[in-house]
């Protein structure tokens, strides 16, 4: 893991067209503003996390009969 200073105003880049700039630092916590192209996925890490354990959760929860019957259904 790269570990970087930076002040605010100061940006850094990621790759080609990825650019991230600090934008306010204040009370404990860092706004930032990302400039990246349409294709590139952005998304909060807590986010990304939140909805792999949901899945996880929901198919610990789901029936053996349940999963067989939703098998044969989408095989047709």
């Amino acid at each position: 893991m790269l570990v970087l200073t930076r002040k605010k105003g100061e940006s850094l880049l990621i790759g080609e067209g990825v650019e991230i700039t600090i934008v306010d630092i204040s009370e404990g916590k860092v706004r930032i503003a990302i400039d990246a192209p349409k294709e590139v996925q952005i998304i909060r890490s807590e986010v990304k996390k939140g909805v792999e354990d949901e899945n996880k959760s929901a198919t610990r929860g789901a029936a053996i009969d349940q999963l067989k019957k939703l098998k044969k259904t989408s095989k047709k």
